[in-house]
């Protein structure tokens, strides 16, 4: 019998809570399930990470991590920006649904999440005090605007026409139009 691989069972167990917390948030994810589709022992789970609340954390974590490296933040290209993190969340829709579960069940978690949206801010706000982006609001909020312009059209519902190539195109040009408008210091201004 080959010698176990902590690393790979963590990593499985990753990725079955992903699906698991994904699909049903934390109160309603069984440890019994993640911990079967991910072919470990349940003990396992709470030796590597403690309990459900750590493992959902982790979680999130790691998907915090792998957005941040799929989706650069490109404070010099807000539009940009908002259109590749639309992309992003159309290959992924589960990481909405997860970002929906913390925000329901574990609002006041803060992490790494908190920690890159504040590096982002402080790049936006630099980018106003240079006059490279509008400065009619705090940088927090034009952030906050551009993102919400990324995810928006996930919390839309047009009777399933959202998800044809053509409703996904005209949806991402308005979701970089919307941040074109609301980050160019031109267009603010007029």
């Amino acid at each position: 019998m080959p010698p176990r691989d902590a690393n790979a069972t963590r990593a499985r167990l990753l990725d079955a809570a992903f699906a698991e917390f994904a699909a049903h948030g934390i109160a309603g994810a069984r440890v019994d399930r993640i911990a079967e589709n991910a072919g470990a022992n349940k003990r396992m789970i709470y030796i590597y990470f403690g309990n459900k609340e750590q493992l959902f954390d982790e979680v999130l974590r790691r998907a915090v991590e792998a957005g941040i490296t799929a989706v650069p933040f490109d404070v010099e290209d807000l539009p940009g920006y908002a259109g590749a993190i639309f992309d992003h969340l159309i290959t992924r829709p589960d990481l909405m649904r997860l970002r929906l579960w913390k925000l329901l069940e574990r609002p006041d978690a803060d992490g790494l999440e908190a920690e890159a949206f504040a590096g982002k801010t402080a790049g936006v706000a630099e980018a106003q005090q240079r006059g490279d982006l509008a400065g009619d609001m705090l940088p927090d909020d034009l952030l906050t605007m551009v993102l919400a312009a990324a995810q928006a059209w996930f919390w839309a519902d047009e009777g399933g026409r959202l998800r044809t190539p053509e409703r996904l195109a005209q949806h991402r040009a308005a979701v970089v139009e919307s941040a074109r408008r609301i980050s160019n210091p031109q267009v603010a201004a007029d």
